[in-house]
């Protein structure tokens, strides 16, 4: 009797003491654990660029693009190749190419045929590497040629840090392969705490 008493009260003890201390386990998960942030949003405990710049620099891209009368008026889709995102910030964390991949994907699904991509060469040849049976011989047999893109879309980021801030521009552009000219340009300006 006196031996169950004591384990009662041990065990008893023991509670009172994780519940006051917060020691022990617990089956409530972490904040983060139990609802997602949206990707839309900004999360307070993080610093830097966030997704909620990469939704919106690839939201804002994509339409001002696609209401861009050189492309509207255009008889001809335009053959485009992604290139990827030049890094001119000395600040920056990450892959910032995630940038780039949206704003396809956007200009893909909003674009109703006005853009056609074509995926960048390096990328094609070791797909075909890997998949096709015999590469493409002197007399044209093999792989079929790759659709020739007429445009390139690539990104520019620089930026301006300071003590508790970091000012970033991102400069989309699409140069015309023919001509050399940029037929479009834009700009996603974001200021972060770092």
């Amino acid at each position: 009797m006196r031996r169950s008493r004591m384990m009662w009260m041990t065990t008893a003890v023991a509670l009172l003491t994780a519940t006051l201390f917060g020691v022990g386990c617990s089956d409530k998960p972490h904040r983060i654990g139990r609802e997602r942030p949206p990707v839309d949003e900004l999360y307070g405990e993080d610093e830097g660029l966030q997704s909620k710049d990469v939704v919106n620099a690839s939201d804002q891209m994509a339409q001002s693009l696609l209401a861009d009368p050189r492309l509207n008026g255009s008889k001809d889709q335009w053959v485009m190749v992604v290139d990827r995102v030049q890094m001119d910030a000395v600040d920056a964390r990450g892959d910032l190419d995630v940038f780039l991949r949206r704003l396809k994907v956007n200009l893909d699904k909003f674009g109703k045929g006005r853009v056609t991509f074509v995926e960048n060469r390096d990328k094609l040849r070791e797909l075909q590497s890997r998949e096709l049976d015999a590469p493409k011989d002197t007399f044209g047999q093999g792989a079929p040629a790759r659709l020739q893109p007429d445009y390139a879309l690539y990104c520019r980021v620089s930026d301006l840090p300071n003590r508790g801030t970091n000012y970033y521009f991102f400069e989309f552009t699409v140069t015309n392969f023919g001509t050399g000219v940029q037929a479009w340009t834009d700009a996603y300006e974001v200021r972060v705490r770092r």
